[in-house]
């Protein structure tokens, strides 16, 4: 039954982490890791280690890592969707391979390069869901294809993106993205239907600290609050014990030669990991580096308390963001019903002692911190395999983004692709003509940057009263429902007039059509938007050009020769380059006629302010009320 048309069909839950990956199954809401042709566990290293043509991926590339550091990548997740500019010093240290910059301009992301050869975080990942899946197929005798994968919560589109591109690369259908802390909510049974208060999930795992304050109501969870340091965890734990030994190795006469070794490096950091872990459950532990290429021989006795007055600035900082999100949420800790630690960093117990002291009472440890993810992914997986009913509210994302047409075919987006799901955005507008009665509304999905190259979902019209250009206040809400049913509603705040659709489905595209709009996006991407900054560029033109020539009408008389010259010059020379293409051109003279328009803007409200006032012109406006206000702070202080 290991193939063919009988072949059950399992949605698995992966926690793609960034120490540690694990993939899991749950039959009948009970969730277990799925062990593979030798009964073991589906959980390694996330590790990825090439050698020519090979590659060796979990436990035995984590061996490998000190003896070819430079060909070993550990904590990719931490690359994920990132630039390499959006990489601090500190991060881009941590690794010992050669990360460099590349894309397409305007599409810039962080690659690996090893032996000559470039790969992007997605396709390392993708190594390590692929032998994921591998051993799973051998454990269960049966085909592996769709899965959960869960990521932090304030992973971003391009992360999230990322994850789910790396999915694809493994031959995974990735169902759904869901959030770290709703999962491991899930595998302690906090999200039930009955269930009903406030958890907080605190998640220190080896690159990455998060924080989630989630609000559970019958069987829906609803996040009030995240905050978290993608770059702070176990690893940053692990670096300061390095620098423990790096600095008792200097004592020793080490050469900075030897300090800088990659390799030695490596054998460091795998020890530190290693003395950490002994250090949760003893008193003391020996970390031990031996390396006779360069004269090593490394034994430094650490105790716990050592330990935790070196980690104390970095759990307080953990504590920090957990202050950030109360505060943000409007909660105090006696408001918090369940607090669920997770990630393997969380074992060191003076953590768990400053998080119960933090929180005023006793986190959910019963599940181990590093699985906790992985078994909550499971459950999501089953109830969108339809073998589980529970009555949770199963969260979405939007496969492409959604926008309005804008003046001259652009796309204005609201809501960005894989944005989760119920969500809404809106955008405020006004007319650029006058005496306007009706504004057309063109709702699109897509990721290209016009009209004609996005897919047309819906056409309706907001009818208004006449006004002149730039009076009406115009305000179009996009809204999400967790059914997936986008509704657009748009007002008209001076009138009162509004107007709504419903657009279903917006999931209405097979998955190769999301590829094929998302693969046409990445190829014109910088075409795409030098031609939308045109479009806004030439709409932004004609307006100054009829602002300004409507106010040479109204107080050009006031002007002088000087003055007037070069907005008549500059009015002329804006229309003949909006005629043409060349953005720079467009954008320097709009600059320069904004420029020549300030002593004609000051008349026009002068002579505003002066009809106004009866009279009276702007400087003596400002003369008065300086003096009203002297004569104030005097009497205040007689």
């Amino acid at each position: 039954m290991s193939d063919g048309e009988n072949a059950p069909e399992v949605v698995v839950g992966i926690d793609l982490g960034t120490t540690n990956s694990l993939l899991a199954l749950a039959s009948g809401g009970q969730p277990a890791l799925v062990t593979d042709a030798d009964g073991a566990p589906v959980a390694f290293p996330s590790a990825v280690s090439y050698a020519g043509d090979s590659v060796l991926v979990g436990r035995a590339a984590l061996e490998r890592a000190p003896l070819a550091p430079e060909a070993t990548i550990l904590s990719v997740k931490r690359l994920m969707g990132q630039s390499l500019a959006e990489l601090s010093p500190a991060v881009q240290r941590h690794f010992s391979v050669n990360l460099v910059e590349g894309g397409s301009e305007g599409r810039s992301h962080v690659e690996i390069e090893i032996e000559g050869k470039r790969r992007t975080p997605q396709e390392v990942s993708a190594q390590i869901l692929a032998e994921l899946k591998r051993r799973a197929e051998a454990g269960l005798g049966h085909p592996v294809t769709k899965a959960v994968v869960t990521v932090p919560a304030y992973f971003d589109d391009a992360q999230r993106q990322a994850t789910r591109d790396a999915g694809k690369m493994a031959g995974l259908e990735v169902l759904r993205i869901i959030n770290e802390p709703t999962a491991a909510s899930l595998a302690y049974g906090l999200g039930g239907k009955e269930a009903e208060g406030v958890i907080a999930v605190y998640d220190l795992g080896g690159g990455t600290f998060d924080l989630s304050l989630l609000r559970v109501q019958a069987g829906t969870f609803r996040v009030l609050a995240t905050a978290g340091d993608t770059h702070l965890g176990g690893d940053d734990v692990d670096g300061i014990l390095v620098e423990s030994a790096l600095a008792a190795l200097a004592a020793q006469g080490l050469s900075s030669e030897a300090v800088e070794s990659p390799r030695l490096r490596a054998q460091l950091r795998a020890a530190a990991e290693a003395a950490k872990i002994e250090l949760s459950a003893s008193e003391q532990a020996t970390l031990r580096v031996k390396d006779p290429t360069h004269g090593v021989n490394l034994e430094l006795v650490l105790t716990r308390a050592e330990l935790e007055k070196a980690i104390e600035s970095l759990v307080a900082r953990t504590l920090e963001l957990c202050q950030g999100a109360m505060t943000s949420a409007g909660l105090t800790p006696d408001q918090i019903d369940e607090v669920v630690l997770v990630g393997g960093s969380t074992r060191v117990p003076y953590v768990r002692q400053r998080v119960g002291e933090f929180f005023g009472r006793e986190p959910h440890t019963e599940l181990d911190p590093d699985k906790v993810v992985a078994l909550g992914a499971s459950i999501q997986a089953e109830i969108l395999s339809g073998k589980n009913a529970a009555d949770l509210l199963l969260l979405d994302v939007t496969p492409l983004s959604l926008g309005l047409e804008t003046f001259g075919g652009g796309v204005n987006k609201l809501i960005m692709a894989n944005s989760g799901i119920p969500t809404q955005a809106s955008v405020e507008f006004t007319t650029p003509q006058d005496n306007v009665t009706a504004i057309s509304l063109h709702v699109l999905q897509g990721e290209r940057e016009l009209v004609e190259t996005c897919r047309s979902l819906a056409h309706f019209k907001l009818k208004i009263p006449p006004m002149p250009a730039g009076m009406p206040k115009v305000k179009v809400t996009f809204l999400i429902d967790a059914d997936g049913i986008l509704r657009v509603m748009a007002s008209e705040e001076r009138s009162g007039a509004e107007t709504e659709i419903e657009v279903t489905p917006v999931h209405g595209l097979t998955d190769e059509e999301v590829d094929e709009i998302m693969e046409e996006s990445f190829q014109h991407a910088i075409a795409d938007v030098n031609l939308h900054q045109l479009i806004d560029l030439r709409n932004e033109s004609a307006t100054v050009i009829r602002a300004a020539s409507k106010a040479l009408t109204m107080a050009g008389d006031g002007l002088t020769a000087a003055q007037r010259e070069p907005i008549e010059a500059g009015i002329t020379a804006l229309e003949a380059l909006c005629k043409g293409d060349v953005n720079a051109e467009i954008k320097a003279s709009l600059e320069a006629l904004n420029d020549a328009c300030e002593p004609l803007a000051e008349l026009v409200l002068d002579r505003a302010v002066n009809a106004a006032l009866g009279g009276k012109a702007l400087t003596e406006l400002e003369d008065a009320v300086e003096h009203a206000i002297q004569s104030t702070v005097d009497k205040g202080g007689r």
